[in-house]
């Protein structure tokens, strides 16, 4: 079969492709860094012409174009299944909304609940010897969600990673409808955040002790999991393995300095696994046709079935408070909405089957708001309107810098009482009395 023929047959401009867009489609923008960026700004030169255009995508990296004109909203809805900083300004500008799911279900999302995607635009790599576009650093849903689209048109970009994978990591020129070469921008970058602070450096102090030899870790975004990282780069520990929804750059600073070898891995011995990623351009140099790494759907790599079947399987998330019953909120501050589920209950309920697993949820003890307001992270009950990502029942270790706690097997009462252990001191007494009213509190536990 001649690829290169039907690549040029099938190869045309941005500002032609996006015509096939009708006002009421379904337009899909994949996941995190490969949304389109040519396609984008073509589609959204096409506003005035368009109404109902309903567009989705997931943890957006920059703000597309379609969503910066004043009136973007009468013309495109933005829906989000995973909330970046970005995501939530298209939010608060009233014209995006947020998609609720476990991460792990998003591909049977396609499969099965979502009517036929009209449109999916998206970046690649460009095309190899035998007509195979990769999808780069994400895998994620992307497969399934293009089994059901009726049009696929791919952004080619010569500085996409090429990473090898599972089925389900590229797609072949035959079921592409148009092929656009973009301008080749170099891959948006995420930030590695400042330095760690004191409190993030105690968290992993607490935390780094827990992790066995041959262990496989499962790393979420933010500032501890990254600190956490950086001290398993530094420690003595010692043929560890990944298994992980996001990957991050401190994998790759892991594997530089000799930790990750994969060796005493149930599943894909030898190979850090992964369903997207995004970091530094020292990550997508490092991931780029590298056989020591994987992209996999995230029904494989979120799956509590696949997980619990890698043995010492350590699971490193963050969030933002947790009450006194061990409900735990990671996505949301009342009804303003930050980021959402992912595979943080996945990986929870995954890692405590694992033989010898461990989930730890970390955090501060308090936050600082804007006016200056220390406020605790543990409260008596989550605030109105927040999200409890984990139910109380699927919890297992929580950190602050005051300490660790292990919520398996405990009443209510102790709980409490573990839970105000690890609490900043300036709040553990109206706590203690938050506690007392909602009879959770022996008067023997002072």
């Amino acid at each position: 079969m001649d690829y290169q023929a039907m690549y040029q047959q099938k190869l045309t401009t941005a500002e032609e492709a996006v015509k096939v867009v009708r006002s009421g489609d379904w337009v899909d923008y994949t996941w995190c860094t490969n949304h389109p960026i040519a396609l984008d700004k073509a589609l959204a030169a096409r506003k005035d012409e368009l109404t109902d255009v309903k567009v989705r995508g997931g943890v957006t990296m920059w703000m597309p174009e379609i969503a910066k004109a004043e009136d973007a909203g009468d013309h495109f809805t933005w829906h989000s299944w995973h909330c970046s900083g970005i995501d939530r300004k298209i939010i608060t500008k009233g014209m995006g909304y947020f998609s609720p799911m476990r991460y792990s279900e998003l591909p049977r999302f396609y499969r099965e609940n979502l009517a036929p995607v009209d449109v999916v635009m998206l970046q690649t790599t460009p095309m190899d010897a035998h007509g195979n576009f990769n999808f780069g650093l994400a895998a994620s849903h992307l497969a399934d969600l293009m089994s059901r689209a009726k049009c696929i048109i791919v952004e080619v970009n010569e500085n996409m990673p090429w990473v090898y994978g599972l089925t389900g990591t590229e797609i072949n020129i035959q079921d592409v409808t148009y092929v656009v070469e973009g301008d080749n921008p170099p891959v948006a970058q995420l930030g590695a955040g400042g330095e760690p602070t004191d409190v993030d450096r105690a968290v992993a102090n607490l935390v780094v002790p827990q992790i066995p030899n041959g262990a496989c870790l499962q790393l979420g975004i933010g500032g501890m999991p990254n600190t956490i990282g950086a001290m398993i780069a530094q420690s003595d520990l010692k043929d560890l393995s990944v298994h992980t929804e996001m990957y991050v750059d401190g994998f790759v600073d892991m594997a530089a300095a000799g930790k990750i070898t994969g060796r005493h891995k149930a599943l894909d011995k030898g190979r850090q696994v992964f369903a997207f990623a995004a970091g530094s351009q020292k990550l997508y140099d490092y991931v780029d046709r590298n056989p020591d790494v994987m992209g996999a759907p995230v029904d494989y790599t979120n799956d509590v079935r696949v997980i619990a079947q890698i043995d010492n399987f350590i699971s490193i998330n963050n969030a933002i408070d947790i009450d006194l019953f061990g409900q735990i909120n990671a996505e949301s501050a009342g009804i303003k909405h930050i980021s959402g589920t992912g595979g943080q209950l996945d990986f929870a309920m995954g890692a405590y089957l694992s033989n010898g697993g461990k989930s730890f949820i970390c955090m501060s003890s308090t936050v600082t708001g804007k006016d200056g307001t220390v406020k605790s992270r543990i409260v008596p009950t989550l605030t109105q309107g927040s999200i409890c990502t984990d139910p109380r029942s699927c919890g297992h270790y929580v950190v602050t810098e005051y300490g660790m706690i292990n919520l398996k097997g405990l009443s209510t009462w102790e709980r409490a009482e573990a839970i105000i252990s690890i609490a900043h001191p300036d709040f553990r007494e109206q706590l203690i009395a938050d506690a007392e009213k909602m009879h959770i509190w022996r008067r023997s536990n002072k």
